[in-house]
């Protein structure tokens, strides 16, 4: 098979577990300014609830069941950054974010690959705001 009769794939959703769907959706769509792509019940305690920043893949937020699942809030990957959420205009997402009170753990920096700085969202996860440099 060759690359060109490979199926396209992508991923459709990434799984944040949190502690109370609404609360989530409230952040997420309040202070991140993501839209809230479906909220569709399943079951009595458990929602399928998807946002997206805008473009790519969506958060499912997935409401935490079980203590081992409670204690993964905020630490899915085990302290590194977890997420990578870039845009096209950083100084404003930066300033928008600070004014909302979200918390950034250093000062922006320009790397190579771009303009970047580490935030923490409500839940304790890492996230890389990022603008991508120019080729």
């Amino acid at each position: 098979m060759t690359e060109t009769d490979m199926p396209r794939r992508s991923v459709g959703a990434v799984t944040i577990l949190v502690p109370d769907y609404q609360e989530a959706i409230d952040y997420f769509v309040g202070t991140l300014g993501f839209a809230l792509i479906e909220d569709r019940r399943l079951s009595e305690e458990k929602r399928w609830v998807l946002v997206s920043p805008g473009a790519g893949t969506c958060l499912l937020l997935a409401k935490a069941d079980g203590e081992r699942q409670t204690a993964a809030i905020g630490n899915q990957s085990g302290g590194r950054v977890f997420l990578f959420l870039t845009t096209d205009d950083f100084w404003h997402d930066y300033r928008t974010y600070m004014s909302r009170g979200v918390e950034f753990q250093e000062e922006p920096r320009h790397e190579e690959y771009g303009t970047v700085a580490v935030f923490t969202d409500k839940y304790g996860n890492q996230w890389d705001l990022i603008e991508r440099a120019s080729s």
